[in-house]
């Protein structure tokens, strides 16, 4: 979408949807389209488009945000039940909620949470913002800790769930090309009743759903596959258990509208590595990581609406810890002294008023205190990154050679015995991730400290978010951020990079159930309704020991193709709550045997 349009809240999009009459709603994904491509002109607050040469739409955004649908207005005879409005709203991003009272008030609004990466070489954690870009609970139990609710979910939430749900099934029942502006607006309804019901990991789900939408149906570079397909995921998981869930599976299970900050006293904290953060939701900016001398994970955040542009500036922009002036890039190569530190439970360090932060000296990777992440053992961190951990490997490497994927190359590297390969964090253009892999990949032989982040995959594989220098000792290279020149390499060897074909692990049988859950979210229900030869894609994977994976895919298959036809031989809708269940459950067991898989393949129980 080329407009420069303000965020619209949910609620707004999903009530001038509905206003439109059956005709207007047909012609409304059109009108989205041909609005794009209209002039537009902001003037403080107010966002201008001129529709033709006698229209003009103004949207008015006094906090930077849509908050109500009289704040889009239309010069046209038809308003204020015009398609122009209603077009707007589509095509505009998706306003945050405001802040909750437990939050700190000086900090930034998260963006909501995306999809945990695949291993289609998706945007990554730090690039695409997925909740384990934080330390996980683990990390942080002392500021982690919730009373869990006693009384189970109310009546308006679980009817809340349920509409969610459906409206979630409808979705996938039409796939990308099929869920247009109407569809994304039921959806958005939904999540605003979910959010004002206090169903807020319901709502943020669901918005990254549309959002996902959205890019797929804009050819968006950002936008992939499996991002959508874990949104989608979420949603109805979470749906389908909160009505009977309790105690901590509850609270889990609502979520919570920001993140509490709790007081944590004075920090000494040593710079990691900074990571830009760019989303498909239409966030950028950048994330810096600092550890205490425990060894325990802090970041400090600067994230907002906006761009590539903005994900590569931002790191040096000042942090907003305190009065510090250092930059996020200077401070992921020095120290903070904090007194009256608040950190959220995933460990982000708020910006209050009280909060004070000077500079103080920063350490090496190879120094106390951080060597210490180094010195965890390899299987010991892949458990924790996949038991709710904040993700991130800190690993000794061999650089070997390259390995050719159907995403691109990646690197090959020994690590412990083990060939792990290393592959780009984020593919837009603007970020220098996939032009730093390249030049490493002509230095094999060299020996490298990494932080990485894991990619669950049948074969040892991790996303490369930042490195050693590889001929300065003691300095490190923000991968993201950064480029490497020709210059920085250890003088060349001798031997050629070797370069290899993709393993044969990669087309596990696991794949031909994993592909079929994908086609569903991107061509939805037809795509799966003629079986073809499902009948040998499921012998085959009883074959090789997944009987279960064989079943769901049957049933896949069979509740996609179940249409009966009433008295008069017409065709009934198809069941969707049958295809939903069926497509979820092949797609919560793809997920947890990739999990497993993983922890096999890295040695981790």
């Amino acid at each position: 979408m080329s407009l420069d349009l303000p965020p619209v809240a949910p609620s707004v999009t999903a009530a001038l949807v509905e206003g439109l009459t059956p005709r207007l709603r047909k012609r409304l994904d059109a009108g989205v389209t041909k609005l794009a491509d209209r002039p537009c002109v902001r003037d403080g607050d107010t966002v201008r488009i001129a529709v033709d040469d006698d229209t003009h739409l103004e949207l008015h955004a006094p906090g930077g945000s849509v908050t109500s649908a009289d704040a889009i207005r239309c010069g046209c005879l038809l308003a204020p039940d015009c398609l122009h409005r209603a077009a707007a709203a589509s095509a505009a991003p998706i306003a945050e909620p405001e802040p909750g009272p437990d939050t700190d008030a000086d900090a930034e609004p998260e963006p909501e949470p995306e999809p945990e990466p695949g291993s289609e070489s998706g945007p990554g954690t730090g690039a695409g913002s997925t909740p384990e870009t934080a330390p996980g609970p683990a990390a942080h139990s002392e500021t982690a800790t919730a009373t869990a609710p006693t009384t189970p979910a109310t009546p308006e939430q679980r009817t809340a769930a349920l509409a969610l749900y459906d409206a979630t099934a409808a979705v996938l029942e039409a796939g990308t090309d099929g869920a247009g502006a109407v569809l994304q607006a039921e959806l958005l309804r939904a999540a605003h009743t979910a959010r004002v019901g206090g169903l807020p990991r319901l709502a943020g789900s669901a918005v990254s759903v549309v959002t996902q939408l959205r890019a797929a149906r804009s050819a968006d570079p950002a936008y992939r596959l499996t991002d959508l397909t874990a949104a989608l995921r979420d949603v109805l998981m979470t749906a389908r258990r909160l009505p009977d869930a309790t105690g901590a599976e509850l609270a889990d299970l609502r979520g919570t509208a920001r993140q509490p900050y709790a007081p944590d006293g004075s920090l000494r904290l040593y710079g990691l590595f900074s990571e830009p953060v760019l989303t498909a939701t239409g966030y950028a900016g950048a994330v810096t990581w600092t550890a205490d001398a425990e060894g325990r994970l802090y970041t400090v955040s600067d994230v907002a609406p906006g761009g590539s542009g903005r994900a590569v500036g931002a790191a040096d922009r000042a942090v907003r810890v305190g009065d510090t002036a250092l930059t996020h890039r200077e401070l992921s190569r020095a120290g903070l002294a904090v007194s009256g530190a608040t950190v959220s439970p995933t460990g982000r360090l708020g910006a209050g008023a009280g909060v004070r932060a000077v500079r103080a000296a920063g350490a090496a990777w190879s120094e106390a205190p951080l060597d210490r992440l180094w010195a965890a053992p390899v299987a010991e961190q892949v458990s924790r990154a996949l038991t709710g951990g904040e993700g991130l490997l800190f690993l000794d490497v061999t650089l070997t050679g390259t390995i050719r994927e159907a995403a691109g190359d990646c690197l090959l590297a020994d690590c412990e015995g083990l060939t792990l390969r290393l592959a780009a964090a984020h593919d837009h253009p603007a970020l220098p991730y996939r032009d730093n892999l390249r030049l490493l990949a002509t230095a094999p032989g060299t020996r490298l400290r990494v932080v990485a982040r894991l990619d669950p995959s049948p074969v040892p594989r991790a996303l490369l978010v930042a490195a050693g220098h590889p001929s300065a000792a003691g300095a490190h290279v923000d991968l993201g951020l950064d480029r490497l020149q020709h210059a920085d390499l250890p003088a060349p060897g001798m031997a050629p990079t070797p370069t290899a074909e993709g393993s044969p692990l990669d087309e596990a049988p696991l794949h031909l159930l994993r592909r079929r859950v994908h086609q569903a979210a991107s061509a939805g229900r037809r795509v799966l309704a003629f079986s073809g030869d499902s009948a040998a894609d499921s012998s085959r994977l009883s074959r090789y020991g997944f009987a279960c994976a064989g079943d769901l895919l049957d049933e896949l298959h069979a509740a996609a193709a179940d249409r009966s036809r009433d008295v008069f031989g017409r065709l009934v809708p198809a069941d969707l709550n049958r295809f939903a269940r069926a497509w979820l459950a092949a797609a919560h067991y793809t997920e947890e045997v990739d999990r497993a898989l993983c922890a096999a393949a890295w040695g981790a129980s």
